[in-house]
């Protein structure tokens, strides 16, 4: 009985996985979609992906030089920040968007708040916002040698019709890592059958999106509601940026939550917003309410009551 009553502090169960083996499992579930971008795209992309991964890299390395912290480049999350930064970059961008990006991404959302855990929201998504914000023009260019004219999600906003095998396969303009859904959920099966991600976040954000793509734009066409599926960021996000550790919940009734926020909201800037796309945004936005459905999520512990008022 002696022995049954002994306690020690949380955590209780741990993993033998360690943070550097889940980042090269996402950046080798990468490897199809970025290969596929490099692919489609050439030189520019490769030149893209390269300065964002050493940008990154090197930023975290001198502020923690600096700050006389801990060398973290080790975990690899920083690579995993820029190649995710990079895959959401135009092909055609200047190299020192990559950069600007990087920068922004390492110094201001992860490393100011404390490193690697403590960032309110996910670092490459953020950085793609603000590079969104600061230059527009050049982040809203998806004309190269290859493509020429409006993504497909831009010609479905202008009420053309667009060929979805042609968005499947990523025959397409848009971001060097969003245009092959092949390629991204290639990488996605890999990463669940490592057991690195599960399905409550994306299943639940790609199924509630259709759903509210429906209710809003007040058709049931597949063609349409596959297009949506197969176009922009929608994938990408989905099963690597929504279920970052860090930014979403960690109660599993919170990410069912933040799933079907993530969808609504990608469904209202799709239909109702200006812009093709808004799947950037709609995780930042989740981001930010992660600690209230936390709050609101969290399981009550063993014999809790509550005080009634007298």
């Amino acid at each position: 009985m002696n022995d049954l009553m002994k306690v020690s502090s949380n955590p209780h169960i741990r993993s033998g996985l360690h943070t550097s083996h889940i980042m090269l499992a996402v950046i080798i579930s990468l490897l199809p979609a970025t290969g596929f971008g490099i692919y489609q795209f050439g030189i520019n992309a490769l030149v893209l992906i390269a300065v964002s991964v050493a940008t990154t890299v090197l930023t975290e390395l001198l502020f923690t030089r600096l700050m006389k912290k801990p060398v973290t480049v080790g975990d690899y999350s920083a690579v995993v920040t820029g190649l995710l930064l990079a895959l959401n970059l135009p092909p055609a961008a200047p190299w020192w968007i990559a950069a600007v990006g990087g920068i922004f991404a390492i110094l201001v959302i992860k490393m100011l708040f404390g490193g690697l855990g403590q960032n309110f929201m996910n670092p490459a998504l953020a950085a793609r916002c603000f590079l969104l914000i600061a230059y527009t023009p050049i982040m809203c260019n998806f004309d190269t040698d290859v493509f020429t004219g409006a993504t497909p999600l831009a010609a479905l906003k202008n009420g053309e019709t667009v060929n979805v095998l042609n968005m499947i396969t990523g025959h397409v303009a848009g971001t060097i890592g969003e245009t092959s859904m092949i390629a991204i959920v290639a990488g996605a099966c890999l990463l669940l059958l490592l057991g690195v991600i599960d399905l409550r976040v994306p299943g639940t954000y790609i199924v509630s999106f259709a759903v509210f793509l429906v209710v809003f734009s007040d058709t049931a066409n597949p063609a349409f509601v596959t297009a949506h599926l197969s176009g922009g960021g929608l994938m990408l996000g989905a099963f690597f940026m929504a279920t970052d550790y860090v930014s979403r919940p960690i109660t599993k009734q919170g990410q069912y939550l933040y799933g079907i926020l993530l969808g609504l909201v990608t469904a209202i800037f799709r239909v109702f917003g200006a812009s093709a796309e808004g799947v950037s945004y709609a995780i930042i936005i989740g981001n930010l309410f992660v600690p209230l459905i936390e709050k609101i999520t969290v399981p009550k512990y063993f014999g809790y009551r509550k005080q009634k008022n007298s």
